[in-house]
């Protein structure tokens, strides 16, 4: 079986494209309602409107259900040290590196620097483990 790190990278993979549905699923709707004339304003908006909605689905799902879909699919989950569920503050912070998907690289790579998992993590006092189902 593969290491939880190897299971957190290809969970990773399937929540940019779980994300990148719910983008384009979103996006056609909002062109949808568009005229010719006032399509520019989405495209100032987009910049901004797209980390919301990244950590909206990251938070969301890690407070509510333990996983996102990307973890649930590779049996991984995320509690805190203690083994409680996640606090809100907790789901937050421990996602902020998400938002423009670069930023988790360089949180990553501190953590192993560190000789800990990821530095939010560490600050949030949250795991990764198996789920055993």
């Amino acid at each position: 079986m593969a290491t939880v790190f190897t299971r957190r990278v290809i969970a990773y993979v399937v929540d940019f494209f779980v994300v990148s549905a719910i983008m384009w699923i979103l996006s056609y709707f909002i062109f949808a309602v568009m005229t010719p004339s006032t399509v520019h304003i989405v495209y100032q908006y987009l910049p901004y409107l797209v980390p919301i909605l990244i950590m909206i689905y990251f938070v969301l799902c890690e407070k509510y259900f333990g996983a996102t879909v990307g973890k649930s699919v590779m049996y991984i989950q995320v509690k805190s040290q203690n083994g409680s569920d996640l606090s809100w503050p907790q789901a937050v912070v421990r996602n902020l590196t998400k938002i423009y998907w670069v930023p988790i690289i360089f949180d990553w790579l501190i953590g192993r620097f560190l000789n800990t998992d990821r530095i939010l993590g560490n600050i949030t006092r949250t795991v990764v483990i198996n789920d055993n189902r």
